[in-house]
């Protein structure tokens, strides 16, 4: 799940955001929201997509966005202002997309279709595991499946499997942001690999099949749901 932090000293406008947010359907944000630039500052949560309002009390965007990049490199911002001649500062601290108020909901959820690609296009990058074999490094899109077995955790890639001594339960949050769901106690599953579902089995493009639990099914189904839509 990607994190967005919206930050705006006006309350009217987070809450206009934070709505069009709820209504775009290719992926469930977690949202945090702030009102001031140094309130954001000041938090040590790491976002994905921050929405941020240029013109501000206190700290505002510009001085705001110079400091959140001094210590994270990556996030996508959006600035949200109601002055056209702020354009040439945004550029300055790499703003992804520059928005005009009131929000256009339509607008910013094609700003966010063109982020979320952006975005899942660099966590292609490889991820490195610390296994029982030693330092693995694969590409999210090259692992089937994760399945517990025996007090270890079995990694099952489109080429070769190692072992995890981790818990699964770590296992489906450190890979959640990657696409990948839980339809079983003992699975985590790339969504990118689902051919299709067959009463209670998960066809893999591997033509392997993986357990689905009843107590699962249906968070699954809504996530495979919300990640194909977002592919499509």
């Amino acid at each position: 799940m990607m994190k967005v932090a919206i930050c705006d000293d006006e309350q009217a406008v987070i809450n206009d955001v934070t709505a069009c947010l709820r209504n775009y359907k290719k992926e469930v944000f977690e949202i945090r929201t702030f009102q001031s630039g140094e309130s954001l500052v000041a938090s040590t949560e790491v976002f994905d997509i921050i929405i941020l309002d240029i013109d501000m009390g206190g700290m505002n965007g510009i001085e705001t966005a110079k400091s959140i990049r001094d210590k994270d490199k990556k996030v996508k911002i959006i600035y949200l202002t109601s002055y056209t001649d702020y354009t040439i500062f945004a550029f300055a601290v790499h703003a992804f997309a520059y928005l005009m108020k009131p929000v256009n909901e339509l607008e910013l959820h094609k700003q966010f279709d063109e982020a979320i690609a952006y975005h899942f296009q660099l966590e292609e990058s490889e991820i490195e595991f610390q296994t029982i074999q030693g330092i693995i490094r694969k590409k999210p899109s090259e692992i089937l499946y994760f399945e517990y077995q025996n007090r270890f955790v079995s990694t099952v890639t489109t080429k070769d499997s190692f072992l995890l001594k981790k818990r699964i339960t770590d296992i489906s949050l450190e890979m959640e942001g990657y696409h990948f769901a839980i339809p079983h106690k003992s699975f985590v599953v790339n969504l990118y690999h689902v051919k299709g579902i067959r009463g209670n089995d998960i066809i893999l493009s591997s033509d392997q099949t993986i357990p689905l639990s009843q107590k699962k099914a249906a968070q699954f189904r809504k996530q495979l749901n919300c990640y194909l839509s977002s592919v499509i």
